[in-house]
């Protein structure tokens, strides 16, 4: 979400000495933005929870789909702030240029998209509380996505409401423009790394399609930069050029799920049938429920899961590893992480030999909890 936020970092360093009341809009369409986003996805996740899809919290990331036309969105983001064009006001609609506009537009769409990218995993915090959300009434609920998203908005909220906050921003000047271009490269970072997703999620064809919509993003953002006396033609090359990549978004949705492996060295894949079978031999089991875009997990793997130390404390315990991929929709991990109070990833389990139930481990993991748990 630190590229989105970088977003509204120059808004606001350009409008830190305007008028207040400019500021104030900002910051209030952009808060309405997050807080509309967020109980939009409560109210679709208690909707589809009535109607029995096993759906869950960052499920928009099982998607090939979505995650496309994120990597689209946040491509075309990126070439705005290099750049290479800009988008007037009478084309407005063009998804990544909602969220460089000034105004109430761009700040509201700059907050939608925040939230977007924000909820690939519940991160360390909000495992519990969408946990409790989702097991409570739907007034209890709505209440709690409510305050997540209260607090998303929060931080941009306060520099723009106190007095004086902005002020302790550098000047206006030539940095801006710097600054506006740097930004440009966590987008594509970005990109990149959601075009990954979709090479475990859909194999080598989904790449391609993913790719061939960034070729024709940049088709486009370039087609806006021609002038050359004959301006409606262009226009319709970039709709045309937009047009083919809600094609490849159709032709995305119907690619084959690719299949993703992504037990460890020395584990298995996760499912309940082998988790059972396990502990009735008597042995230890440490699961762990991941996804591949889900960065926290990532960072847990490298740092607390893949490490000799654990590795060898695994081997002297005689304990299994056992490791299930959400990385799309699975029924029954969807089910396994309700049952043990979540409802996204990562989710961490120690089952010690004959325990009746699980230790939970924080997720925000390191080595050391991991070796207290297995007593390594």
């Amino acid at each position: 979400v630190f590229p989105v936020l970088a977003l509204k970092a120059v808004n606001l360093a350009q409008n830190a000495r305007g008028a207040r009341s400019y500021v104030l809009m900002s910051a209030g369409f952009y808060a309405a933005g997050v807080l509309m986003t967020f109980l939009t996805l409560g109210f679709s996740l208690l909707m589809l929870r009535h109607a029995g899809s096993a759906a869950g919290w960052g499920s928009q990331f099982q998607s090939p789909v979505f995650v496309a036309a994120m990597a689209w969105v946040l491509f075309g983001v990126g070439l705005n702030l290099s750049g290479v064009f800009h988008v007037n006001s009478n084309v407005a609609g063009v998804g990544q240029e909602l969220c460089t506009r000034k105004g109430a537009t761009g700040s509201f769409f700059s907050g939608l998209l925040a939230v977007l990218v924000a909820t690939p995993c519940t991160a360390p915090f909000m495992g519990v509380a969408i946990a409790t959300a989702l097991s409570s009434s739907a007034v209890v609920t709505m209440a709690i996505f409510a305050a997540m998203g209260a607090g998303l908005a929060l931080p941009y909220v306060l520099v723009a409401v106190i007095p004086g906050a902005a002020a302790l921003l550098p000047r206006p000047g030539r940095w801006m423009d710097v600054l506006k271009q740097a930004l440009a490269f966590p987008m594509y970072g970005a990109a990149v790394w959601m075009l990954w997703t979709i090479s475990l999620q859909t194999g080598p064809i989904g790449v391609a399609v993913t790719a061939g919509g960034l070729v024709l993003i940049g088709f486009a953002a370039w087609l806006f930069t021609l002038d050359f006396g004959k301006r409606r033609l262009t226009k319709m090359l970039a709709t045309a050029a937009l047009i083919g990549c809600v094609g490849l978004l159709i032709v995305l949705g119907t690619t084959p799920e690719s299949k993703v492996e992504l037990a460890a060295e020395g584990g298995e894949v996760y499912s309940p049938d082998r988790l059972l079978a396990l502990r009735a031999e008597g042995r230890p089991v440490f699961v762990n429920i991941t996804a591949a875009w889900c960065l926290t997990c990532l960072v847990n793997d490298r740092v607390a899961l893949n490490t000799a130390s654990v590795r060898q404390a695994f081997r002297s315990h005689n304990v299994a590893y056992l490791k299930g991929d959400w990385t799309r929709q699975d029924p029954t991990i969807s089910r396994f992480l309700r049952d043990n109070g979540r409802d996204g990833v990562p989710l961490y389990l120690y089952f010690p030999a004959g325990a009746a139930a699980p230790v939970i481990l924080p997720q925000l993991l390191t080595q050391g909890a991991i070796l207290d748990v297995v007593g390594g």
